[in-house]
């Protein structure tokens, strides 16, 4: 696969107060409640947000008790807006035709799932999504943490990396009223953008907020959906995917555990040597446990198909426990990427 050779390329990112992540964040918060109480809940998610309403509808088995509704507002309040919500649920039991298979240890969906690890980064990710995601949570410790009254909880930015050096900046920030777009652009520049990507490229094109102004934001100005930020939650769009979201998915569902292997398997194969860059892939069948099939490349397009097969055991119930991923570690997840921070334990290297 010669995407695996990429020299050139854009990636983005966004705040934790962008609409599509308010939903990632409700989602996980739902989950997590969940796996508080009871490690073994069944949940699938999904929410939308939109100018005042917000809908959230799915399927969940468990013994815990949550309210789905208080969950929202106070994650809403967390990330960092005032205005109300009105929300309404419509969530009921897991489907018994999806419970007979994952019952016996099968996989909650079929589907294809994608692992990645390059060796360019200390977080074992590309340079360019490793800096664009510095820049959107710069955003948000700013204005959490810097004293910035002018700063709002939405927010995206843009990398371009050409040949290993990045050329191109963008970022949008949404802001009060009252301050300048030269005030904006001076003070991000030497607070947040030249101190992260400054040793990376010192001739490189800026942009923020190109159209001047981004006062409206949230769901006073877009719609947000759970799952909608895919490419974001993963590797930038540089590598394939799926095309299942993780976000209010529990392990049972391979769209979320079958991603992680796949890149605890990519990134531990990068630290062994076996390439400076891995791509894995898993593909399940519903209520089977056996992957259908495993496959693994490095940058030279060397099969590493049979070793990862041997080594990485890529079942429903195994990933669960290899990865301990009963525990409520999700809504933590849901903003600046599910890849390139220890914290998580997809992320360890095994020696």
């Amino acid at each position: 696969m010669k995407n695996l050779k990429y020299s050139s390329y854009t990636v983005e990112s966004v705040t934790s107060g962008h609409p599509d992540k308010i939903c990632d964040q409700v989602s996980d918060g739902i989950l997590d409640a969940c796996l508080s109480s009871d490690p073994h809940s069944r949940v699938a998610i999904e929410c939308m947000g939109s100018h005042g309403r917000f809908y959230i509808g799915g399927e969940v088995t468990t013994k815990a008790e949550f309210n789905a509704s208080r969950i929202a507002k106070n994650i809403y309040r967390q990330i960092g807006y005032g205005d109300k919500l009105k929300v309404i649920t419509n969530i009921i039991n897991q489907s018994q035709d999806i419970a007979c298979g994952v019952d016996t240890g099968g996989a909650g969906d079929q589907g294809i799932m994608y692992g990645f690890a390059t060796d360019e980064t200390e977080s074992y990710l590309p340079l360019g999504l490793y800096l664009v995601h510095k820049l959107t949570k710069g955003l948000e410790d700013a204005r959490k943490t810097g004293g910035i009254k002018w700063l709002m909880p939405d927010g995206k930015a843009q990398v371009t990396i050409e040949k290993g050096r990045v050329t191109k900046v963008l970022v949008s920030c949404q802001h009060k009223e009252e301050v300048t777009h030269d005030e904006i652009k001076k003070y991000l520049k030497k607070y947040l953008i030249e101190p992260t990507v400054g040793n990376y490229g010192n001739k490189y094109e800026l942009l923020v907020n190109p159209t001047g102004r981004f006062v409206n934001g949230g769901f006073f100005a877009d719609t947000g959906l759970t799952g909608r930020k895919i490419m974001v939650d993963s590797y930038g769009g540089m590598m394939p995917h799926g095309g299942g979201a993780f976000s209010g998915k529990d392990p049972t569902k391979v769209d979320r555990s079958g991603a992680y292997m796949a890149r605890y398997a990519a990134k531990n194969m990068v630290y062994r040597g076996f390439g400076k860059r891995c791509l894995v892939s898993v593909s399940y069948a519903i209520g089977k446990a056996e992957p259908l099939m495993v496959y693994a490349i490095n940058e030279k397009d060397e099969d590493l198909s049979e070793y990862v097969s041997k080594h990485f055991d890529f079942r429903p119930l195994s990933i669960i426990e290899k990865l301990n991923l009963r525990q409520p570690i999700y809504r933590e997840t849901a903003s600046y990427g599910h890849f390139g921070r220890d914290v998580f334990p997809w992320e360890k290297l095994e020696d």
